[in-house]
């Protein structure tokens, strides 16, 4: 089953000129993930730094294959762009609402 994942951001005020060419190179390899459906990265309206990046997987065992991936040989540096610890959160379509 396909799911959804937030991964919401703060970056560090210094990091926000530098942040979008940091993340479009990061994304583009989230993007050519086996599993991975597509990706969006929504900015606050009132504060830049805070970010939610919105990614669609083909189920939870390939976000799960894509996230130690970036623990391992595929770690990206992001942390180094941010102000405080990632939040992700996983989501699943309900067809019943």
């Amino acid at each position: 089953m396909p799911i959804t994942a937030h991964l919401d951001l703060t970056l560090k005020a210094e990091a926000l000129p530098t942040a979008p060419a940091v993340l479009r190179e990061i994304l583009s390899d989230t993007r050519a993930f086996p599993g991975c459906l597509g990706v969006d990265v929504l900015v606050d309206s009132k504060d830049p730094a805070h970010l939610l990046v919105v990614e669609q997987w083909a189920s939870l065992e390939r976000d799960s294959a894509y996230r130690a991936w970036r623990a391992g040989d595929g770690a990206s540096g992001l942390g180094e762009l941010l102000a405080a610890p990632p939040v992700l959160t996983h989501f699943e379509t309900s067809f019943e609402v």
